[in-house]
């Protein structure tokens, strides 16, 4: 017997791929969507074949996100919704496009799931720690409670020099205020939460077939056991989570739909920098030495991966830690299992 049905919006990312798996796995039925049916055959015929045949998990086309009443057919009948579907990249030109993704993708799917039925327990929203950075000056602590009050109005202002960065931020920001807005307005019976993870790294659950098809969030790793050059030595760490605990925490956010209810969870295991992550390959792929960058080792990052506060942002996920009910998956397990899927490209 199934625990429920879970609908993944964007079966076919980096994220939800794994936490379909993950979910699976845990006795839940899944129903992903996807633009096109072509963009799930590798899963189907794949890491999730299995599951396929047996009917625990199947894919539904919404070719448009954005329009309305676009998941009214997907959402009939599932316990959750899950709403992993976002545009992700550090190299946004154009903000309008991806704002009106991101903001109305959020807006069309919640009125969905108002129709979905009585049977639709909680729904979960894939945001982002860009949506908590302040601009606060270091040292600082990010919690649950800040918000982003600085990458929409760069936006408003326009100019010809938005970075992607600002972009994407401005996009996460805008459609968790979406959802929120939604909740206060509407007060569904569903249960409402948020994930915020940071930088995600962790093996992707399809290898890429080629150098080009290598994420971007998973780039560094890539970068670095490839041998391409990386910014090495006192380069500034960067906050990770591994795919994984971020796939458990929406299991997790479902078994305690209740008491995740109106809540935020960031999602941060460890802070590194390259050079990190280059010491971790050349100590667990030997036969690598001599093609990974040895850079300065040791250089950059604490030994226990975490950033020292009177240096730098300490971003508390204790919260969701204690929601996951274990530690995060180490920084050392996320680099060697994300390198592991790249082996064959090399």
């Amino acid at each position: 017997m199934s625990k429920g049905t879970v609908l993944i919006s964007g079966i076919n990312g980096y994220i939800a791929a794994v936490t379909a798996q993950r979910l699976l796995d845990a006795g839940y039925s899944v129903r992903g969507t996807v633009r096109k049916s072509s963009s799930a055959t590798a899963l189907i015929e794949g890491p999730l074949k299995k599951y396929f045949e047996s009917g625990a998990f199947e894919v539904v086309e919404v070719p448009d996100i954005t329009v309305d009443g676009a998941f009214d057919e997907a959402v009939k009948g599932v316990t959750t919704i899950a709403h992993l579907a976002t545009p992700v990249s550090f190299h946004f030109k154009d903000p309008a496009p991806i704002l009106h993704a991101a903001i109305q993708g959020t807006r069309s799917i919640l009125a969905s799931a108002q129709k979905a039925g009585p049977q639709l327990q909680s729904f979960i929203h894939l945001s982002s720690i860009v949506a908590i950075l302040t601009n606060a000056p270091a040292p600082s602590t990010l919690t649950e409670a800040d918000w982003n009050t600085w990458a929409e109005p760069m936006i408003s202002q326009g100019g010809d020099n938005i970075s992607g960065v600002v972009i994407y931020g401005a996009s996460k920001t805008a459609s968790e205020r979406a959802l929120w807005a939604f909740r206060d307005e509407q007060k569904p019976n569903f249960t409402i939460t948020a994930l915020n993870p940071v930088y995600v790294i962790g093996p992707p659950l399809i290898s890429p077939k080629t150098p080009k098809d290598v994420g971007e969030t998973v780039a560094p790793v890539w970068t670095v056991f490839s041998g391409a050059s990386y910014a090495t030595g006192a380069s500034a760490p960067h906050p990770t989570v591994d795919v994984r605990d971020v796939a458990d925490l929406v299991g997790a956010v479902i078994t305690n739909a209740k008491q995740c209810d109106g809540q935020r969870y960031i999602a941060r295991g460890a802070s590194a920098s390259p050079q990190a992550m280059a010491d971790v390959l050349r100590k667990t792929f030997p036969e690598a030495k001599d093609r990974i960058i040895e850079g300065e080792p040791g250089v950059g990052y604490e030994e226990d991966y975490q950033v020292d506060p009177q240096k730098g942002v300490v971003i508390d996920s204790d919260k969701a830690k204690t929601l996951l009910g274990r530690d995060w998956i180490s920084f050392e397990r996320s680099v060697v299992d994300t390198a592991k899927a790249f082996v064959h490209l090399l």
